[in-house]
């Protein structure tokens, strides 16, 4: 598996925690795992440390979003669009395997992929602002 797929699979995970507690995670991530198929041990352990690392920091992310995002209050973010920044700020903040010019790449792809043409622009502009704060 590559990366690409498994960060489309690390975003598919996320994005429940906008439908269940973060207690239920742990759960959701079980289900999620249960339905992928063909996948080695190593993707398995790597897709669910990613997930668990950035569910613990939610709340820090989530102001690093507010910090950036001008005029935009967190509730206002699609919940699609908010999940890939979660990741792509994960990956750059604290992540050192991903440079952050992959981080930003790789979240703009998910956004071309799961939102609104609009949305690719947006979160390319929030997650080059994050760059700039380090």
């Amino acid at each position: 598996m590559t990366r690409r797929e498994q960060r489309n699979n690390i975003f598919r995970i996320l994005f429940k925690v906008e439908f269940n507690s973060i207690d239920e995670m742990d759960e959701q991530i079980g289900y999620s795992m249960d339905s992928l198929t063909g996948i080695n041990d190593s993707d398995r352990a790597y897709i669910v440390d990613k997930t668990k690392k950035i569910i613990e920091i939610i709340t820090d992310l989530d102001d690093i979003i507010s910090s950036v995002s001008s005029g935009w209050n967190i509730d206002r973010i699609g919940k699609a669009e908010l999940t890939i920044l979660r990741l792509g700020i994960y990956e750059m903040k604290y992540d050192e395997e991903v440079p952050y010019k992959v981080a930003i790449n790789e979240a703009v792809e998910l956004a071309k992929k799961y939102c609104s043409e609009d949305a690719k622009s947006f979160v390319n502009a929030l997650l080059a602002k994050v760059e700039k704060q380090a």
